[in-house]
């Protein structure tokens, strides 16, 4: 498959800038702007190109048969994401329970335009001590960009400043990218995490 994802990258000129962290076994993958299906496709191919594994979380419905055997092999975990459960706590699991475990994570939530980010990958961070590594998908200069390892320093606000740093100039294939904390990071309900 590599070689197709990388025939395919050189035909459509999508290039890729920076590099995952080869040194950590852990750490949370931040992937944005996510405005369209060909997002989880690109991410497969640069996964594959760039030779680092990763994994993702999807509804534990998908699992079943007959295709859950395609999402595990692509490195999916399922979650269940009913009201009783805690996704956090599912995560940082993960994180505790296996020797090397690196999770992509699209942030927004979802391909519709939202006013502020989900925050839960900030709180696996830093429940389970691990870095975050910022991916953008710049659809305008066709190039994914990889930030350093960002260590949560866990005040939420202060490392929101950064996040959206590295993300200003990004543009998805349909917008750009929504604020972490929406337009006001001083807003009462954004208090820092401790």
């Amino acid at each position: 498959m590599r070689l197709i994802y990388k025939f395919f990258f050189a035909v459509l000129g999508w290039k890729i800038s920076g590099d995952v962290p080869r040194e950590y076994n852990k750490y949370i993958i931040i992937a944005a702007p996510h405005s369209s299906n060909w997002d989880f496709m690109l991410g497969l191919a640069v996964r594959s190109i760039m030779r680092f594994p990763s994994n993702f979380l999807a509804k534990k419905e998908l699992f079943k048969a007959p295709f859950g055997w395609l999402f595990r092999s692509l490195g999916g975990y399922p979650v269940d994401r009913s009201k009783s459960s805690n996704l956090v706590d599912q995560v940082v699991a993960f994180f505790k329970n296996e020797p090397s475990f690196v999770i992509a994570i699209a942030p927004e939530g979802t391909r519709s335009d939202v006013n502020k980010w989900k925050t839960g990958f900030y709180t696996i961070a830093v429940a389970a001590k691990v870095p975050i590594v910022m991916a953008g998908l710049d659809y305008k200069r066709k190039t994914v960009f990889w930030s350093e390892p960002l260590f949560p320093t866990g005040n939420l606000i202060a490392d929101a400043v950064t996040i959206e740093a590295f993300y200003q100039n990004i543009q998805g294939k349909f917008r750009g990218v929504t604020p972490v904390l929406g337009k006001n990071l001083e807003s009462s309900e954004n208090i820092p995490i401790k």
